[in-house]
């Protein structure tokens, strides 16, 4: 029940209104109460605070992309983040072109997949680096051969396994690449008005610039959904020291295959007598039988050794480490 106004307080609120001093009006509309539509066939599940974390997280994991996709590539390679927004399975599934790279995603241990979309532009210029090429795209779309798809699934498992480190401080996630299709149809993950948070990555690969977009539905994510907030983000963030990133790098370069020789010595002989050789003729080199052979790593003299056999192969033994110096 409202509160009982006095005589008094009558007559000076009526005194008010005939001078001018309130206006009723005015008065009306702050009693008036903002009603905001509310979309239940869209429901309202992820938060401006649960994109701008997943935002944060893919931020990280653009700059894992930029610096290891041009390992693979040899290809400038640049990430940014683009957009993130909120939509119905539906809308996403029916604005996806055909034909089209998607690869359907398990979370494990979260429940359910999560899909990745790649513009076909970018899968094009991936497949003609890794073939040799420029990195140059096609101006019509066709669709991809088994070769082709085959190259770009090396390229997202280990955009995969890149997933691992920007999620850690949330959960430990094993992603893992089920499939890849090319049509939208294929990718019914889930039930056409679930929610899912669309992450869009800009991708720029030389020249040629697409997108890349992470759907993630509700129903995975949910489990870690408190989680999903800036504050818990930040505490959980631990410093990486410089040694930390030096052996991250050292692990880095000790995947790199380097190419390693032994040279067991050198001849000259006429163009005349090369094209002549035959089976059984001898070429005398200018090393002995007991002398030391050069090994070298690239093109660069690294070490001395002897040679010899090691289960019925041809094999050399180290004798002696050569220093810069040397």
């Amino acid at each position: 029940m409202g509160e009982v106004l006095s005589q008094s307080e009558i007559d000076s609120l009526l005194a008010a209104l005939s001078t001018g001093e309130l206006d009723a009006e005015e008065m009306q509309k702050k009693d008036e109460r903002l009603v905001r539509n509310y979309d239940f066939a869209r429901p309202a599940k992820f938060s401006k605070e649960h994109l701008r974390t997943l935002e944060i997280i893919y931020e990280h994991y653009g700059r894992l992309l930029s610096t290891n996709l041009p390992l693979y590539l040899r290809k400038n390679v640049q990430v940014s983040v683009a957009s993130s927004e909120t939509v119905v399975f539906s809308e996403f599934s029916n604005a996806m072109s055909n034909p089209v790279i998607l690869g359907i995603v398990s979370f494990h241990p979260l429940q359910g997949q999560a899909i990745i979309e790649i513009s076909p532009n970018l899968g094009y210029a991936m497949i003609d680096r890794m073939l040799g090429g420029k990195g140059d795209t096609i101006d019509k779309n066709r669709e991809f051969s088994e070769i082709e798809l085959a190259l770009i699934e090396k390229i997202m498992i280990i955009a995969m396994q890149l997933m691992k480190d920007p999620w850690k401080n949330v959960i430990d996630i094993e992603p893992f690449l089920e499939r890849i299709e090319t049509n939208p149809q294929f990718t019914q993950i889930i039930a056409p008005n679930d929610m899912i948070a669309i992450i869009t990555l800009n991708l720029k690969i030389g020249d040629v610039e697409g997108f890349m977009t992470i759907c993630l539905p509700f129903a995975t994510v949910e489990p870690v959904m408190d989680r999903l907030n800036t504050k818990f983000w930040y505490s959980t963030l631990k410093e990486t020291s410089d040694e930390d990133f030096s052996v991250y790098v050292e692990d880095l370069v000790r995947r790199v295959d380097v190419p390693i020789k032994a040279v067991l010595g050198n001849s000259l002989i006429t163009v005349s007598d090369f094209a002549n050789l035959q089976i059984g003729d001898i070429i005398r080199l200018d090393t002995n039988v007991d002398e030391e052979v050069s090994i070298f790593v690239g093109n660069i003299k690294k070490f001395k050794a002897l040679p010899g056999k090691s289960d019925d192969k041809n094999a050399v033994r180290v004798s002696a480490v050569l220093r810069e110096e040397e």
